[in-house]
């Protein structure tokens, strides 16, 4: 039940936190194109990371 719980946690709450913070990389004027497209990338990979460790290294929230 709690593997559950962190899965859909995780699929839930990830994907919210990256298009609030596609949001405001599209709204910011101080950072090249360049630099707005790392922060996409980083985003997704990083955004991937908390279900990955859930379901492949039996890792746990809490």
């Amino acid at each position: 039940m709690k593997l559950l719980l962190e899965i859909l946690l995780s699929v839930v709450l990830h994907p919210i936190a990256m298009i609030l913070m596609w949001i405001n990389l599209l709204m910011r004027g101080d950072m090249t194109t360049f630099k707005k497209l790392v922060w996409l990338l980083v985003s997704i990979v990083w955004g991937l990371g908390p279900i990955l460790y859930i379901l492949v290294a039996e890792g746990s929230l809490w």
